[in-house]
């Protein structure tokens, strides 16, 4: 076919959908240029960023017949750690994560096993390596999982990073330095967020790292001190505790901010029972290396303002993340952010301050940072723009978990958000301790096993949020998030039947008010 062959494409109309025309395909860095200030574009809908989001909102526009390409490329960590399609969750978040998670728990299990009977050796010892090469094996079969189902869509890809040259093209410059232009009708920004480090601490670049390289260590980090309090925080030193090393957490001020903060100081309790050491109110000051290899890290006490130091031999960092969007010439094109975090400010559509261009996921200002939501945001996103659907992603009532050793799942308003929004006057919450029957005959401690449910107090009592602190939390949120997505009230959870026996159950056991100061530890059946 020749070089001018004409085929029918989708772009933009008033409607924010794709309208129909005929463009001249053209070829090279040069044609790209003239065709794109002639108003022809190369694709109909292009993403920058190659996670979960980015994908979910390119497959899905190919699958309604547009012709779509995905830039994504990975800058190295400070520590030189690099990976695969598939963005954060896939590669060095919720994947790695979870399967490092499920390795700690067997631990557990091992030492439970005896009571049921099993003639194990108490003194097991754990093989770093082996673990990690399974785990990175896995995530690598993603990667490539990702690349076929691209291909099997026709969506074209790029390892390039990606800069914007105007509203409807970006450069991309390959690792070899090669440059490609590309331009596209409608424009997805879906970059995700990196680990943030804390540059104004003496050698916290030098000797730290991060989330993203914990997960690609070959050789175990041994005694290790994680500096911050949120999940990745809590999750990281809750598995390292779990595969019996030396953690230690150190803590500025509150655990898991943003979350309920009566769950989160269950956690941490728990967390400290199962021998993960916390530093409290305790800002690191400087990192250095000792010649036996060690890290040297000394501390300041707010509380006291005395310093301290203490020996350790790796320091992970996680206080924060910051969006993947200050190499992408936003100002050029004048996409908005918010000066502050450097998200992309966006509206309910998803669009950014340029009507074509579109932000979801992490580098949107106002978004969870959970992968589903990105997922789902995608999809619709790219539903809209094909003409098929005029939904809008609903942020509200989304499920998460956090999965410390002891998991915690919630879906809704916490405690002191409801409070705050409705007043306490108008806010009932029924509560309940519970012990798991699996802890029974292993004679584990369930003190920080606990339920509670956040309710408006006036009939139908609509339920506003759900907490659930034990054994598999995200698949009993999971469950009832249905319920309180669909304005579940509290009587319509009780009536509920539960399933014998489950911890999943005594949520719909929950009978005892924290108004009424009774009792609320359930004694079994």
């Amino acid at each position: 076919m020749a070089a001018t062959a004409v085929r029918v494409k989708a772009l933009r109309g008033d409607s924010g959908r794709f309208r129909w025309r005929t463009p001249v395909v053209a070829g090279g860095v040069r044609g790209a240029a003239q065709d794109a200030a002639a108003g022809r574009q190369d694709y109909d809908l292009l993403v920058i960023g190659g996670g979960s989001g980015g994908l979910a909102c390119a497959k899905e526009a190919a699958q309604l017949g547009k012709k779509v390409a995905v830039v994504d490329y990975v800058e190295p960590s400070p520590r030189g750690t690099r990976w695969g399609l598939g963005g954060t969750c896939v590669n060095v978040g919720c994947i790695p994560k979870k399967l490092m998670h499920q390795a700690a728990l067997l631990g557990g299990m091992i030492r439970d096993a005896p009571h049921y009977g099993w003639e194990v050796a108490q003194q097991v010892p754990h093989n770093w390596r082996k673990m990690a090469e399974a785990v990175q094996n896995y995530v690598k079969s993603l990667n490539w999982g990702h690349r076929v189902q691209l291909q099997d869509r026709k969506v074209k890809y790029f390892n390039i990073k990606a800069s914007f040259v105007n509203e409807h093209m970006v450069r991309g410059i390959a690792k070899g330095g090669k440059e490609t232009l590309l331009s596209a009708e409608h424009i997805v920004i879906a970059t995700g967020g990196r680990p943030r480090y804390p540059t104004h601490i003496e050698g916290a670049l030098e000797h730290g790292i991060t989330s993203d390289d914990i997960f690609w260590l070959k050789e175990s980090p041994g005694k290790t001190l994680v500096v911050g309090a949120s999940y990745v925080a809590l999750e990281c030193a809750g598995f390292l505790t779990g595969l019996r090393l030396d953690t230690t957490v150190m803590m500025r001020s509150i655990p898991l901010r943003g979350f309920d903060q009566q769950m989160s100081s269950l956690v941490t309790e728990y967390m400290a029972s199962q021998g993960t050491q916390f530093l409290r109110s305790c800002t690191p000051l400087r990192v250095r290396k000792l010649p036996d290899g060690q890290l040297q890290v000394t501390w300041e006490d707010l509380k006291s303002g005395r310093e301290d130091m203490g020996t350790f031999d790796t320091v992970l960092w996680a206080v924060g993340r910051v969006p993947e969007t200050r190499g992408l010439n936003l100002e050029k094109v004048g996409v908005n952010t918010n000066p502050d975090s450097q998200k992309i400010l966006v509206d309910a559509r998803e669009a950014t301050s340029v009507p074509h261009i579109y932000a979801i996921g992490d580098a949107a200002e106002g978004r969870p940072e959970l992968t589903p939501t990105a997922i789902m945001a995608g999809r619709l996103l790219a539903q809209r723009l094909c003409g098929q659907s005029s939904d809008l992603m609903d942020y509200s009532n989304v499920p998460t978990t956090v999965f410390t050793p002891l998991e915690y799942g919630c879906v809704g308003l916490s405690e002191e958000e409801a409070v705050a929004r409705h007043g306490e006057e108008h806010v009932e919450v029924y509560h309940a301790y519970y012990k798991p029957l699996e802890f029974t005959v292993a004679e584990r401690d369930a003190s920080q096993c606990y339920i509670k449910m956040v309710c408006l107090r006036e009939p139908p009592q609509l339920v506003l949020g759900l907490h659930f602190l034990g054994p598999n939390a995200g698949e009993v949120t999971q469950g009832f998030a249905l319920g309180i997505k669909c304005g579940a009230s509290y009587a319509q959870v009780m009536r509920t039947v539960g399933i014998h026996p489950t911890c999943a159950e005594e949520v719909a056991k929950l009978r005892i008010s924290k108004r009424s100061g009774l009792d609320p530890t359930v004694t079994g059946c």
